[in-house]
């Protein structure tokens, strides 16, 4: 009941200063990439499992900067992605990704150094020029799509319907610029 209550007036604070469309919009956004992705709910759900999991065992680690570390997952195959500052970080955020229930296999685009505030916005801003290019694409279910950038490398991360589509995808990423290096980590459901 008290629960509840909070709830309640945590929605009545979020109409009352205009953030309702910001919370409308997120749950309508959240509803569309689950109707449009290629994989089935169960396996979406499954994968969100997962991606919970690793982040929640890298919490549990305190050998692991998890701020620094991105985590997505598709079909059980968990991608890592991010600046760490040592090798041992590394080996460390695989072997415990590893020891998740549900991982097939982890995918490691994790580099080694350190990043600058300075490098932090050029990789945001390429991340949304990409972004913003992929949402221009009539063919190309972009929600699906994650784009991550480190150090100006651009990680592509999702499921695609067709070979064409993802190699759109990495031309759009390999010819923005600032775009160093695409790792490519999208998968074709048909073709």
């Amino acid at each position: 009941m008290r629960l509840t209550i909070i709830g309640g007036l945590i929605v009545l604070l979020l109409v009352a200063y205009g953030c309702t469309p910001v919370v409308v919009g997120g749950a309508a956004t959240g509803a569309y990439k689950a109707g449009t992705d290629e994989r089935t709910f169960g396996r979406l759900i499954d994968d969100s499992t997962i991606t919970t999991k690793v982040n929640m065992a890298f919490i549990d680690d305190p050998m692991i900067a998890t701020s620094k570390i991105d985590v997505d997952t598709i079909e059980g195959n968990v991608m890592l992605t991010g600046v760490v500052g040592t090798r041992v970080e590394v080996e460390r955020a695989i072997e415990v990704a590893q020891g998740v229930e549900g991982v097939v296999k982890v995918i490691d685009n994790l580099q080694v150094g350190t990043k600058s505030l300075g490098q932090s916005f050029n990789d945001k801003v390429l991340g949304s020029k990409i972004k913003a290019k992929l949402i221009g694409e009539p063919n190309i279910r972009s929600l699906n799509i994650d784009v991550d950038v480190e150090r100006s490398v651009v990680t592509l991360t999702g499921k695609v319907d067709h070979q064409v589509n993802k190699n759109r995808i990495i031309e759009i990423a390999r010819t923005t610029n600032g775009t160093v290096r695409v790792v490519d980590n999208l998968m074709v459901t048909q073709d």
